[in-house]
């Protein structure tokens, strides 16, 4: 098969049709942050940020414990929930490409239900939204800062169809907010993270999104209970962990394990909390389900709604990621496997030097905070042993997720643990094969042992870093 030019042909007779006999169909509303790692949210047990919209949310309905992204960049995490596919099957890769043509995408498989379907800020990456084919598609695309358009989308809408709305907005995606609301002496460096003056600000103003995010998705649940019958199913979630060091643009769980907060009146009891391991490939396939359609065949993502509605406690036992690269910022091929308790990495090319905007952007995006991890480096060996663990990664890893939460140790090396290295080593090369992964290398990768450069944002002109 060739996957690069995967269709769904006849699509319409593939959902099945709506009759007399199908159970009223709920409204669907998805909130998705930009860049928000799971641990900083209150749900999740942060006790540093204020996040009350997502608590709010989390009282009223399911928290998913074990909810993955299939990518840790924007573009390939979302394209991934669009079309239901893992990258090497619908061409978004690297970040900032569309699918290929001829990938479908699965917002016309509700519209063919009867639903209208809506993208609000930033849904798809770019201006991608229009080739996924959403009724209604609404700016701008960094995605909103207020919910104007979101108030006068619903007020004005065709109440007599069921409503798949998807709504994003840019926070907390870098750059980060100058108008800090936590006190920069307070806040908590993780320990995989260098504890700077500059780190702490920047903590700070990150935080500070944070909360912008929660407030965001607080106003458009009001606009949705004001303008939507009860039967609506509301979800919160974000399209993978912060822009900081071992989180986006990696395959750590700070990078690819997300929130997933689901609320559903009527249906999903308040306050209680799921283990089942699902992915964002498996969300729109679910609301097909629940709206009365059948999943299309072929696609990666599977419908857990036996979860939403009662009937199912577990989902999958292994979840697969993968990354590419992000231009020029960012060449580093990375595959992965997560079990329950172990994580499987393969880093494609260990021979790559592995930066990202943080360290090679001579923008704001991260470089501020970077430059102090560089100083603290030449004189504390802590520091100098994250900036290498930064830069530098071996060709496999293996954690022990069940005791080593933050993958500190690999264990890819230890003899105890060669029988399941090999395990999972053989279950990443049957998925890489399942899925046509070509490994392709996209940009021009830095190799051990060169200087690194920046890189102007926008372009790929390069300097020499100072």
């Amino acid at each position: 098969m060739d996957h690069s030019t995967l269709i769904f042909p006849l699509l319409v007779f593939l959902v099945g049709s709506v009759t007399a006999a199908t159970p009223p169909r709920p409204n669907i509303v998805v909130f998705i942050a930009d860049d928000h790692s799971q641990a900083d949210s209150q749900p999740y047990g942060s006790t540093e940020v204020r996040t009350p919209q997502m608590a709010r949310l989390a009282a009223d309905g399911m928290k998913f414990t074990h909810a993955f992204v299939a990518s840790p960049s924007c573009g390939p995490s979302r394209t991934a929930l669009l079309t239901g596919l893992w990258s090497a099957r619908n061409g978004a890769e690297p970040n900032h490409k569309p699918k290929n043509p001829g990938v479908a995408s699965l917002p016309p498989v509700l519209h063919a239900l009867g639903y209208e379907t809506a993208a609000i800020g930033k849904v798809a990456h770019n201006t991608f939204a229009k080739d996924h084919g959403f009724d209604i598609i609404a700016g701008p695309h960094p995605g909103f800062s207020e919910t104007a358009a979101v108030a006068t989308f619903l007020a004005n809408r065709d109440r007599s169809k069921p409503l798949c709305l998807f709504v994003g907005t840019r926070h907390p995606h870098t750059v980060w907010s100058a108008d800090r609301t936590y006190d920069s002496a307070n806040v908590q460096i993780p320990r995989i993270h260098v504890d700077t003056p500059t780190t702490r600000e920047e903590r700070a103003s990150y935080l500070t999104d944070v909360t912008k995010a929660d407030t965001l998705l607080g106003e458009v649940r009001a606009l949705a209970r004001e303008n939507l019958s009860a039967d609506t199913i509301f979800v919160y979630t974000a399209d993978h962990g912060a822009a900081w060091p071992f989180s986006k643009w990696t395959l750590y769980d700070a990078g690819i394990r997300t929130s997933l907060l689901v609320a559903w009146p009527g249906q999903l009891k308040p306050g209680s909390t799921s283990d089942a391991m699902v992915c964002w490939p498996d969300l729109l396939p679910t609301f097909i389900e629940l709206a009365g359609g059948r999943v299309p065949a072929g696609i990666d993502g599977k419908s857990f709604a036996g979860i939403l509605r009662g009937t199912a406690t577990t989902h999958r036992d292994r979840v697969f990621a993968t990354h590419s690269g992000d231009g020029d910022f960012n060449v580093y091929p990375i595959r992965a496997v997560r079990t329950r308790d172990w994580k499987y990495l393969r880093n494609l090319h260990p021979e790559f030097q592995h930066h990202t905007h943080i360290s090679r952007s001579s923008g704001p995006s991260g470089l501020v905070y970077w430059k102090t991890w560089l100083a603290a480096a030449e004189t504390d060996p802590n520091a100098a042993a994250i900036v290498k663990r930064y830069s530098a990664r071996p060709a496999e890893e293996l954690y022990d997720l069940a005791t080593d939460p933050h993958e500190q140790h690999n264990l890819a090396a230890d003899p105890k643990q060669a029988a399941r290295l090999a395990s999972l080593r053989a279950d990443l090369d049957a998925w890489m094969k399942q899925q046509g992964d070509t490994q392709t290398v996209f940009g021009q990768p830095l190799r051990q042992g060169e200087p690194a450069t920046l890189i102007a944002p926008g372009n790929t002109k390069k300097k020499t870093a100072p």
